[in-house]
């Protein structure tokens, strides 16, 4: 008798494992195929991560090369603290530049949106990452290197004011994102091959424009090292710069190639998650 109890009771063991390790197959499945499904729009996640952790990069190499250069005085040139970042930008795009877009920057963000080619629903989740992509990178350098990220930062050079460095700005960012617009449409239809031509501009930039307002080009890049050391003396500057450049850009941008919101310019906009294009190619 208590043998037979022992084997029913063994037997309801194993069915209740048995279901419970049915549930838990069942529920992994779901969870795998949610992740594989790079096609969901729900995937929204995978785009703001990636944007996060993009602008944390790019922002690394911005912000740390002033930081290493107040550390370690004579060992990063100027020459070397402006390309660097161009660099960066090249090797995101060409990394994952399918998954977000890559834009790395609010002003983009906008641009693309102005444009048709980005939702402005996604506009807002966009600009908060990169915001706090761009803080933690400088937090992280602050407690690495040891200097404020103040050193990291844009400022108007000593004998301008913020008026001239507010111009410069915004000339810098109206032709970033003329370029990043141009290699974006269906006319160029570059793909990738975009991240070189993106990242030797901003290479370019910096090393003739720099001197005067720091090429920011980008309200994020200067957001993250002023709100880690607390100073946010002429930000204004590189917040209206780079959105006056990008709104300008957005009009030329019409000039020369018409109403955007087509299937290139969408997709290298959006990356390749979901894209949503407002209107189809024209031949």
């Amino acid at each position: 008798m208590t043998e037979d109890q022992g084997k029913k009771g063994a037997r309801e063991n194993r069915a209740q494992n048995h279901n419970l390790a049915s549930e838990l197959g069942v529920v992994e499945q779901n969870i795998l195929l949610r992740i594989q499904d790079f096609d969901d729009p729900r995937q929204e996640w995978r785009r703001l991560f990636s944007e996060l952790y993009g602008t944390f990069l790019l922002v690394i190499v911005a912000a740390g090369g002033g930081m290493m250069s107040q550390a370690f005085p004579g060992v990063i040139s100027r020459t070397a603290a402006v390309v660097a970042p161009g660099l960066m930008v090249m090797g995101i795009i060409l990394f994952m530049g399918k998954i977000s877009g890559a834009h790395l920057n609010p002003a983009v963000s906008i641009a693309f949106a102005l444009r048709g080619d980005f939702p402005w629903r996604r506009v807002p989740g966009y600009i908060v990452v990169q915001l706090i992509g761009a803080t933690l990178a400088c937090l992280l350098l602050q407690g690495v290197i040891g200097v404020s990220a103040t050193y990291g930062s844009n400022y108007p050079a000593a004998g301008y004011s913020a008026g001239a460095a507010f111009w410069m700005e915004a000339l810098l960012t109206l032709v970033l994102v003329s370029v990043i617009l141009g290699t974006a449409s269906g006319a160029q239809n570059v793909g990738l091959l975009g991240a070189f031509g993106v990242g030797a501009y901003i290479a370019l930039a910096g090393l003739w424009g720099s001197p005067i307002s720091g090429t920011s080009m980008n309200p994020a890049r200067t957001f993250g090292p002023d709100l880690a050391s607390g100073n946010f003396n002429d930000y204004w500057v590189y917040v209206a710069g780079p959105l006056a450049g990008a709104v300008v850009a957005v009009g030329i941008a019409f000039i020369l190639r018409g109403a955007g919101g087509g299937k290139s310019g969408s997709g290298a906009a959006q990356g390749g998650l979901f894209t949503e294009a407002a209107a189809e190619e024209k031949p």
